[in-house]
């Protein structure tokens, strides 16, 4: 079984982030660098974490004109990172520039091209979130009229929440790779995440990968953690 978790790295030093990336890369699928850890250490940072055998899941969420996000997209390429995401509501042109610059950028430098992923609608919201900024459709259609959006632009990836998986398998073709946050396992204590799921249901709906943060990096053992659900998700798949 391919190891489908991709360990959160939401942590504010480069120190911080490499004691947690030697301690996880063996156990994890992949490590993600997100806002607060890049913005605190610098593009730097992905190379002394690909240094310890991990995959590097950039998680900045471009969202830009079409020219921007292209020219961020070559840039996190030559970074080596192995996926990253832009927001699907940026619209087709921008998705379109995102993931030609993957494959162009990959293809001049003879690597494998990232894979894009769309980011449909944040785990942290739901239908009187999506109101406040004038989205009249709940959580489960946005996701899917985003989806649809970015699929069509030839995204081959998107990011959603546990919860609209199964629809989502339903309706975008099974070669689509889905990245999955929220994922808790009903005793951790409430926090900003609203739309949740365990590791095993996650699978078992339809994801490839689980990205996980809190319940893996604030933990006493980070790694006995990871472990933990990597055992939970094989038991679930027998």
């Amino acid at each position: 079984m391919r190891n489908p978790i991709i360990a959160a790295l939401d942590v504010p030093s480069a120190d911080a982030a490499l004691a947690l990336a030697r301690e996880l890369a063996s156990v994890v699928g992949g490590l993600k660098i997100g806002s607060e850890l890049f913005t605190a250490a610098g593009p730097g940072i992905v190379s002394k974490i690909r240094e310890t055998g991990a995959a590097v899941f950039l998680d900045l969420k471009f969202h830009d004109i079409p020219n921007t996000v292209s020219r961020a997209v070559a840039a996190a390429t030559r970074l080596d990172v192995q996926m990253l995401t832009v927001h699907a509501g940026g619209g087709t042109a921008m998705l379109e520039a995102a993931e030609k610059s993957a494959r162009d950028s990959a293809q001049l430098l003879g690597r494998t091209a990232p894979l894009v992923l769309g980011v449909t609608v944040l785990t942290s919201m739901d239908g009187p979130a999506l109101s406040e900024v004038g989205v009249q459709a709940d959580a489960g259609s946005q996701v899917e009229r985003l989806a649809a959006l970015a699929v069509q632009a030839g995204l081959r990836g998107l990011v959603c929440s546990p919860r609209e998986i199964a629809g989502l398998r339903k309706l975008i073709p099974r070669e689509i790779q889905l990245a999955v946050p929220g994922i808790r396992d009903g005793t951790s204590p409430p926090d900003d995440q609203k739309r949740t799921m365990a590791a095993a249901e996650a699978m078992a709906a339809g994801a490839d990968w689980l990205v996980i943060g809190r319940p893996i990096c604030a933990a006493k053992s980070p790694r006995g953690a990871a472990e933990q659900i990597l055992a939970a998700i094989a038991a679930g798949a027998r």
